[in-house]
């Protein structure tokens, strides 16, 4: 089968270690599925792969991507949950198993014409949701869900702030919660992003570092080292910084004086479960929003689409048909 494979690791020049071509098909197993991948969202994930951060011993070759969503050998149409986990061992959440694997990293990803998973990860795909846009559900979409609605610790009617929102998860945060009653501020780099942010629906949109208006009752940030201090800044007392991601660094100055003085709360939050990747489905039903996305490229031009993620030029998700 055709697949997109990260060979091995090359810093400075990512797309060096990138091989298209033949691949083995998944073999089958028992109480496995195999999905033929129909779409399949791009994250900066598959980027951190190919560049080597985070990349286990002995991982390489692996197949990319870890967002899918196609036919099972039934005829299914199914969003492919990307966690292979047991939810008991995990006291009722998958990401939380010891012995949790995720697909790209552990097991071979969704850029490729088959992927194969436990039949627990096979969640119906709703038929007034494409496969372009149920591609982008597992991953950003997803992380969003659970960063706003669970771990956020804020209800509707609240000002939350999303660091980074021109991206995935940000996008999808700002249709989240415009369509769940959050009052939403935005904060993005481009003035071009900013102008698609408000179009979006976000109540306001800044530039980093922005001075606000009054202060916020949650950050919603992926972005890290360069965000960190402002995410800080923005809280009222008691608030609560969620973070799920940190595309500019992972080790910025804790700033321990203002958490303690001003009783702040710093989750960490990774993606969400299966069943959480079910209501988030039903909820794009219900609501009518769907992600934001940014172009459609066959799986043969995955080259043209790390590009463009890498150059930070893209507003919401980079789907390749399959």
């Amino acid at each position: 089968m055709y697949a997109v494979v990260a060979e091995r690791s090359v810093p400075d020049d990512p797309l060096a270690g990138l091989r298209t071509g033949d691949w083995p098909e998944p073999q089958q197993r028992e109480g496995w599925a195999t999905v033929s991948v129909r779409a399949t969202a791009l994250n900066h994930h598959d980027l951190w792969t190919l560049r080597g951060v985070a990349v286990l011993p002995g991982q390489l070759p692996v197949v990319l991507g870890s967002d899918a969503a196609g036919v099972d050998e039934s005829g299914n149409e199914v969003i492919v949950y990307p966690v292979i986990g047991d939810p008991l061992a995990g006291g009722g959440d998958e990401t939380r198993d010891p012995a949790v694997r995720f697909l790209s990293v552990q097991q071979p990803g969704t850029f490729a014409e088959q992927v194969a998973v436990p039949r627990r990860c096979l969640v119906p795909k709703p038929p007034e949701i494409g496969f372009t846009d149920a591609a982008c559900l597992p991953g950003a979409w997803l992380t969003a869900y659970r960063m706003l609605f669970e771990k956020s610790g804020a209800e509707p009617g609240s000002v939350v702030l999303v660091q980074g929102a021109g991206g995935g998860v940000g996008t999808a945060l700002v249709s989240l919660g415009r369509a769940a009653g959050y009052r939403v501020w935005a904060v993005s780099r481009s003035p071009d992003k900013r102008r698609r942010l408000e179009e979006l629906g976000a109540e306001l949109v800044l530039a980093p570092g922005a001075r606000l208006p009054h202060k916020v009752d949650a950050v919603l940030d992926t972005v890290g080292e360069r965000t960190w201090a402002h995410s800080l800044r923005a809280l009222r007392t008691g608030g609560r910084l969620v973070v799920s991601g940190a595309t500019t660094g992972g080790f910025p100055p804790a700033d321990l004086g203002r958490i303690f003085a001003n009783q702040l709360s710093v989750v960490g939050s990774t993606m969400g479960t299966a069943d959480q990747l079910a209501r988030l489905a039903a909820f794009c039903v219900r609501t009518g929003i769907r992600p934001v996305v940014d172009r459609v490229l066959p799986l043969s031009s995955v080259r043209t689409g790390l590009a463009a993620l890498e150059s930070g030029e893209v507003f919401g998700k980079i789907v390749f048909t399959v």
